[in-house]
């Protein structure tokens, strides 16, 4: 009698969390990245159903580790918050980004943008744009049924997933619905701490003046 061989299971897929590449390649780059991911996170914050990110793999196809780009930030609309080693697609309800950004180093070439353009129409990308630091160069595009068509003029350009409004007059400028710019870390601790500073002089004319008051047998609390 003849024992049966049993087929050797396949061994399972793995998709990596890392394609090797820098986030960024200068702290131009760098900046623009972290500001447009932290003001649309901020700008989401309080909705459970956003998902931001920024340079994390997603695989579009499961069963196909090939098939993968790292979108500089990417928004989903219909997938929670939380943390991820990669955005798996068949397991976030198969729901694409809605909208990606990529913002260029000097290292990157026409036939790369071309291929990331592509990759985005075909796997279902609504708005997808592209910054280029160097030449304070904005080129968007939005989706027209199958394709990604490239939008006429971004000078004011609102978003319409995003609600966000560009502006180029002075360097790429980012508005929030509410009119408040995308700023980035230093610039937001700077703020902070002008609106610190204004309370804390606030705070002291008012105890100067409540003083005055007490010297001329006024309480000020009753004023």
């Amino acid at each position: 009698m003849t024992a049966s061989v049993q087929p050797s299971a396949e061994p399972a897929i793995v998709y990596p969390d890392s394609d090797g590449q820098p986030m960024a390649d200068n702290t131009k780059q760098f900046r623009c990245i972290t500001t447009i991911q932290g003001g649309l996170d901020a700008l989401f914050k309080d909705n459970a159903d956003i998902f931001v990110a920024g340079d994390l793999l997603w695989y579009p196809v499961e069963g196909d580790n090939k098939i993968r780009l790292a979108p500089d930030v990417m928004v989903v609309f219909g997938r929670p918050k939380g943390d991820r080693g990669s955005y798996q697609q068949w397991q976030e309800d198969n729901i694409p980004p809605q909208v990606v950004f990529e913002v260029l180093s000097p290292e990157n070439r026409l036939g790369e943008m071309v291929r990331k353009l592509r990759f985005y129409e075909r796997y279902g990308v609504e708005e997808y744009y592209i910054y280029d630091p160097g030449n304070v160069d904005l080129t968007g595009w939005q989706r027209s049924g199958l394709e990604l068509t490239e939008i006429e003029s971004m000078e004011g350009w609102v978003s319409p997933r995003l609600g966000i409004r560009f502006d180029l007059s002075s360097g790429l400028e980012i508005y929030r619905p509410d009119g408040q710019k995308f700023l980035a870390y230093v610039e937001l601790e700077r703020e902070r701490e002008q609106e610190r500073q204004e309370k804390e002089l606030a705070q002291a004319k008012a105890e100067r003046l409540a003083e005055r008051l007490r010297s001329m047998g006024i309480n000020p609390d009753e004023v």
